[in-house]
């Protein structure tokens, strides 16, 4: 049987057939000297289909990582060292804190509402005092963390709806005193009434005055002249310093400001309503109910008194006030002529 017979009963071209039997030929002996499988024209076409679909990917991709490198050109370096390399003997660095521990454990068992800031204060100054060497702040925060000595966070408070923008506060001592009043109750039931002055530089405690009665105009003027005596002695201020106070009866009285002026002092009320405008007054009343008479003992008024007389005095030559100084140690270091709290703190150290 001839292919042109085959081909004429299955109604094909003979041409046609020889093409065919060619191309199965030169197909089988290319895949035989590859050493590989004959594999259809359906599937090489399909093939060279999704190697051009990843072709065009991979050429997307490729200008995307070009992009990028132009962008990052002139970034910041990719840092390969996540830490500094350990130096001989870095591991082995232990101090020990037994006797800086036992200090702060001296203070706050008097001063137990002290935070580490400034606990710190008073050991830097003790340290200061007894020529040692000063302890840093961080491991004054470090040791109390681990012995779980650190007071609480206090929870957030909402800020005041009501702007206050004017400034208590001066650059100098005697410019401005504040004044106010707060009382306590004894564990006897008894309740003590305390007006003091403040400096409104130096926040020095000037006088105060404690009574079982209300605030009258008697006893504000007593703080009036003890202040006074304090700072001036037996002399008047040379200028007039303003008496800032709120709007109670006892500091609006007529007596009261008449004597005010006769010891050179003008009369100042806040706004009504407005205790903002005393804050340094206002703070004072918070510190000294939260650091001392809280902690204090008062089982009658006058164990109280005494007591009270004893917190005035360290809050004036101890308590940390600016640059963590005492008031006495900032108004002395004022009169010496320095007066930026950062040469204060190098002066005194």
């Amino acid at each position: 049987m001839t292919v042109s017979l085959v081909a004429r009963q299955h109604g094909v071209a003979a041409s046609q057939l020889f093409l065919w039997r060619k191309q199965y030929q030169e197909g089988s002996l290319t895949a035989v000297a590859a050493g590989e499988q004959v594999v259809p024209a359906s599937e090489l076409a399909a093939a060279m289909k999704q190697i051009k679909e990843l072709q065009r990917l991979l050429g997307k991709k490729t200008m995307e990582n070009e992009l990028l490198k132009e962008a990052v050109e002139y970034g910041r370096a990719k840092k390969w060292i996540a830490h500094a390399p350990l130096l001989p003997g870095d591991g082995d660095r232990h101090t020990d804190d037994t006797d800086v521990l036992l200090r702060i454990h001296h203070v706050i068992g008097e001063l137990p509402t002290y935070g580490y800031r400034r606990v710190w204060a008073l050991l830097r100054r003790q340290a200061e005092l007894d020529g040692m060497p000063a302890i840093n702040a961080k491991r004054v925060y470090r040791i109390m963390r681990q012995n779980a000595l650190l007071l609480e966070r206090k929870p957030a408070v909402p800020p005041s709806k009501r702007a206050h923008t004017g400034r208590v506060a001066v650059k100098e001592s005697n410019q401005r005193w504040c004044s106010d009043g707060f009382e306590f109750c004894c564990d006897n039931g008894e309740r003590l009434r305390v007006t003091f002055a403040l400096d409104c530089c130096d926040r020095e405690a000037l006088h105060w005055a404690v009574t079982t009665g209300g605030f009258n105009s008697e006893t504000v003027q007593d703080v009036m002249l003890g202040a006074v005596e304090r700072r001036f002695g037996n002399d008047l201020p040379s200028s007039p310093v303003e008496w800032l106070t709120d709007n109670g009866s006892c500091y609006r009285a007529n007596e009261t400001r008449q004597f005010a002026r006769m010891l050179g002092l003008e009369p100042k009320n806040t706004a009504v309503r407005s205790p903002e405008s005393n804050g340094i007054a206002e703070s004072f009343v918070k510190t000294i109910k939260r650091d001392y008479i809280s902690i204090m003992p008062k089982p009658d008024g006058l164990t109280a008194a005494k007591n009270l007389a004893e917190a005035f005095e360290h809050y004036n030559e101890w308590h940390p006030h600016i640059g963590f100084l005492s008031k006495l140690v900032l108004r002395l270091s004022r009169a010496r002529g320095l007066t930026k709290t950062g040469n204060l703190q190098k002066r005194i150290r």
